[in-house]
């Protein structure tokens, strides 16, 4: 290849590299018109409804009337279940900063998926990591049907704390910990036969969700990763490096109940990662033990009781029903609210 022709596809790629970036930056300018216009639409909406003296017959007359005359006008898109969602839309958020300031950023699809949600701290949640952290709307519905925030929510140890309200200046392990997981994407079948081996293997075959569950700031070490000693050489199971926490975290994962010997092994674990792996400006090595049911006495009178660097959360390979994930979530807030009056006696 001579002169002229490296010069020419230098050229072309950088023609299409401005060509992209302006259809991106077009596409994103669109969309943010079309969101704050679906909003604009609804308090208009909502500002004509309040002159109605039958609000309820005159606000559904109006959703009526509305898409019946702008699909005529401009075509689809103006069903009278989206006029209506336009409006919801508005009364979701009547604050306009929200709108211009978080709701824009997103899409229309993501919008209309978050607004739903009855709890306004949940919503914020998601506005908030979606914008973030670039969820695709396959992920933030997934997410929301996990209970993603209120499993995350759980795992905080102080009532008062909430996840938005976190800044990067202070990071608490738990606030990364969510109790239990749910590992539904590995399509593994009921009953549960699995074993310890293929779940793993399964996890790393998909990485991508997997850290998705996790959440923020993770990052793939190594499977079966081994740490030796002068005399001995020891595996384990799953080990990534959070940069936010600035820590490594091990995982070890079970297939039957928690028990003494697995909280003393993976105490054993953080111990020799901290002496043999940790560097001068890492935080503490943090260690998770993934267990199928956890027996709340071990949790009592083990070191998990007492130790900041050692946790153990259950996981699912199935998503669970809403009922199933709220009582699981409300045994985990009664056995952490237990931990605390321990300690304080």
């Amino acid at each position: 290849m001579n002169e002229s022709d490296i010069s020419t596809t230098s050229l072309i790629q950088d023609v299409v590299q401005i060509l992209q970036l302006a259809r991106q930056n077009a596409y994103r300018s669109v969309n943010s018109e079309m969101v704050i216009a679906y909003w604009r639409m609804g308090r208009r909406i909502v500002q004509e409804e309040q002159h109605g003296e039958l609000k309820a017959a005159y606000g559904e007359s109006i959703l009526k009337t509305l898409s019946i005359a702008l699909t005529a006008e401009l075509g689809k898109g103006f069903s009278y279940a989206n006029i209506r969602n336009f409006r919801q839309f508005y009364l979701t958020y009547p604050d306009e900063s929200i709108c211009y300031a978080v709701c824009s950023k997103l899409s229309w699809s993501h919008n209309r998926l978050i607004m739903r949600m009855e709890n306004s701290e949940a919503r914020a949640y998601y506005l908030k990591e979606c914008a973030e952290q670039m969820w695709s709307t396959r992920t933030l519905e997934r997410n929301i049907n996990s209970s993603y925030y209120q499993r995350l929510l759980s795992s905080q140890t102080k009532s008062d704390v909430s996840i938005q309200d976190h800044n990067f200046d202070k990071i608490f392990a738990q606030d990364f910990i969510k109790d239990p997981y749910v590992f539904e994407f590995l399509n593994i079948p009921q009953p549960i036969s699995a074993l310890e081996q293929d779940i793993e293997k399964a996890l790393i075959g998909n990485l991508q969700q997997f850290l998705l569950e996790l959440g923020k700031g993770f990052s793939f070490v190594g499977r079966q990763f081994r740490i030796s000693t002068e005399t001995s050489h020891f595996y384990i199971d799953l080990v990534f490096y959070n940069y936010l926490l600035k820590c490594f975290v091990l995982f070890d994962l079970k297939t039957g109940k928690l028990t003494h010997q697995d909280t003393g092994q993976m105490d054993m674990y953080i111990r020799m990662f901290d002496d043999l792996k940790k560097q001068e400006d890492d935080n503490p090595t943090i260690g998770i033990i993934l267990c199928t049911d956890k027996d709340e006495t071990v949790v009592k009178y083990s070191i998990l009781n007492d130790s900041k660097q050692l946790f153990a959360t259950k996981y699912m390979l199935y998503l669970p029903t809403e009922e199933e994930l709220i009582a699981e979530i409300e045994r985990e807030k009664r056995l952490i609210e237990g931990q605390l009056n321990h300690r304080q006696r």
